[in-house]
């Protein structure tokens, strides 16, 4: 049963839908000949940092505020996040942020952005729990209007009337977004999938969608990330039973790493460990904090005689133990991985634990997971990671799923969102099979608006976007030319050339020293760097003779004859950085 909406009847809610509404005030006449804007920051050709912007007139309102993980040739960088130079410029336009869910890839760049563009956000309770913890770590919190909606619920900004759907994903509390704008409504699905039988909640809230669909949808904006798997997205309660099977007759420790926000994946470990009289440890930062939170909020039943702190497993025996981790993706700082390499403060996988690796990879994920389990495996312990032990659904709807999303919005226009570019491509197809006119169906990328107005829609030129990258405390401060610098050291190495200079005379009075930092070891290659003493005095020598004394010439002198030298004899291209003293 859809929850009833207190704020608006549904009669109100189809009068603002009609586009062609007749009014006699003329400030209405000017808004109607404004365009509608939608540009996405985010989220389009990449897996994750979502945030699209939706602006009318003096109006703009924010979907998501996420991050992505850096690739691997970004070197040291921790996080990357949204350019968001386009809603600085528009800020007083900016009246909130709407947020779909609490996963990372949707929140993570909150306590970031709005550094620079604070206004309110709007989420559902979970979302809005695990939003506060983070702002909580990064000190923040006072200076955030946090408003709490829930599924089903209609808030007015500026011109916008929106509307939260209750939807189903791998976290609860999901929601969709009907924002309807005087040109039309705009449906964004978030991240959803269509689960039947929801370990905890109702299922997603199709009839809304079909009455939607029913008033007039301008646009439908659907999440593309699992259109490359035809059929239906299995039901997380398909996971409960495979774990279950796994708890059967098991006189070992089980360990089970999983995403920490799947809060309906650990409500049933929960409840099969206390079926099997086991007790339940959670262990990982994000776990512990994101198992708190749920717990303070109602979303985790736990009547105390179950979930234990970690610090207290030495108490039970191993075969009454049940931990639940972080690590499913191999990351290098998350509790499984510790553990794997021995260095997890209070957890020490021992022959014959079993482990559960409840978590597909992520595509760019496969090598560090597949060296995690060949370390866990090297310690004895029985690892179980095969996506055909069931383990593990996903989140996202499959192609049957995003069908059914097409057919019951029936929008004008289609726009496939969150997905690589061939994901894109696909979710179009399907759209146009579901019988869009291909001319309404709009692959868009990060930076393109698309424009709207109330007879055609269109690709317009590029607005600043791209990608922020964030290193400990820096935000942006490391660009490309800072990332080409470490990938050729990183290839490469670095050589010095130190050389003291008489500033009278020019004359060398010191060196050239040559130090050598990852391109070659000294004392193994002493000819080596005999010779390049010689060539650096050979250019010092030449740039005498012709008459250079300044400092970017001589270093120029020296960079291209080691350059030169080195590359002869080693076919190598090490970084070259003279430093020159003048005495």
């Amino acid at each position: 049963m859809r929850p009833r909406h207190k704020r608006e009847s549904r009669k109100d809610r189809r009068m603002k839908i009609q586009p062609n509404c007749k009014t006699t005030k003329e400030s209405d006449i000017e808004v109607m000949k404004e365009k509608l804007k939608i540009i996405p920051l985010g989220g389009l050709n990449e897996i994750g940092k979502n945030m699209t912007v939706i602006e009318y007139g003096n109006d703009i309102v924010v979907i998501d505020c996420g991050l992505a993980f850096p690739d691997d040739d970004m070197l040291g960088v921790d996080l990357v996040i949204p350019d968001t130079t386009y809603l600085k410029r528009n800020q007083k336009k900016v009246r909130g942020y709407l947020i779909t869910h609490g996963h990372e890839d949707h929140i993570g760049a909150i306590p970031y952005v709005l550094r620079e563009v604070n206004a309110p956000i709007y989420a559902t309770r979970l979302t809005c729990g695990i939003i506060q913890t983070k702002l909580a770590e990064h000190r923040m919190p006072e200076k955030v209007r946090m408003n709490t909606v829930k599924a089903g619920d209609v808030i007015k900004l500026g011109c916008f009337t929106i509307e939260f759907i209750h939807t189903n994903h791998s976290i609860a509390d999901s929601v969709a977004l009907a924002i309807r704008t005087p040109l039309g409504t705009i449906i964004h699905t978030g991240d959803f999938k269509v689960d039947l039988t929801p370990v905890s909640g109702e299922m997603i809230d199709l009839a809304r969608f079909g009455e939607l669909g029913r008033e007039g949808v301008l646009a439908l904006m659907s999440d593309s990330t699992n259109v490359e798997r035809s059929g239906y997205t299995p039901s997380e309660k398909v996971v409960g039973q495979s774990l279950e099977n796994f708890f059967k007759n098991c006189d070992q420790r089980i360990i089970i790493a999983t995403f920490a926000s799947n809060v309906s994946r650990l409500q049933q470990i929960l409840d099969i460990a206390a079926r099997f009289g086991r007790k339940v440890a959670v262990c990982g930062r994000s776990m512990e904090k994101i198992t708190q939170v749920a717990q303070e909020l109602g979303y985790l039943h736990d009547d105390g005689k179950v979930l234990i702190d970690v610090s207290t497993i030495n108490r039970y025996p191993q075969n009454r133990l049940c931990i639940v981790s972080t690590g499913s993706q191999g990351e290098t700082m998350s509790a499984l991985y510790r553990m794997a390499y021995s260095s997890h403060k209070q957890v020490e996988v021992v022959t014959g634990d079993r482990i559960l690796i409840a978590a597909s990879a992520i595509p760019g994920n496969e090598k560090s997971v597949s060296n995690m389990v060949n370390e866990l495996y090297r310690k004895g312990a029985e690892v179980i990671y095969d996506r055909n032990a069931a383990i593990h659904v996903s989140g996202h709807a499959c192609q049957e799923e995003q069908k059914l999303m097409i057919g019951l919005c029936r929008p004008k226009y289609f726009i496939p969102v969150h997905g690589e570019h061939r994901m894109l491509q696909k979710h179009a197809a399907l759209a146009e099979e579901m019988g869009v006119d291909p001319r309404n169906v709009i692959i868009t990328e990060i930076g393109r608006p698309i424009e709207i107005d109330d007879r055609s829609a269109r690709l317009c030129p590029m607005v600043p976007a791209g990608r922020v990258l964030i290193d400990g405390l820096g935000i942006g401060d490391v660009g490309a030319a800072v990332l080409r610098d470490r990938k050729h050291l990183a290839e490469d190495g670095l050589l010095v050339v130190v050389v003291t200079i008489d500033k009278e005379s020019g004359v060398v009075i010191a060196g050239p020293d040559i130090v050598s930092r990852g391109f070659i070891y000294v004392r193994e290659a002493e000819d080596l760097m005999e010779e390049l003493r010689v060539q650096s005095q050979m250019a010092l020598d030449r740039c005498l003779d012709e008459g250079v004394r300044d400092w970017n010439g001589i270093k120029s002198a020296l960079k291209s004859a080691l350059s030169n030298y080195l590359f002869k004899k080693t076919k190598r291209s090490p970084m070259i950085l003279p430093i020159i003293m003048e005495v």
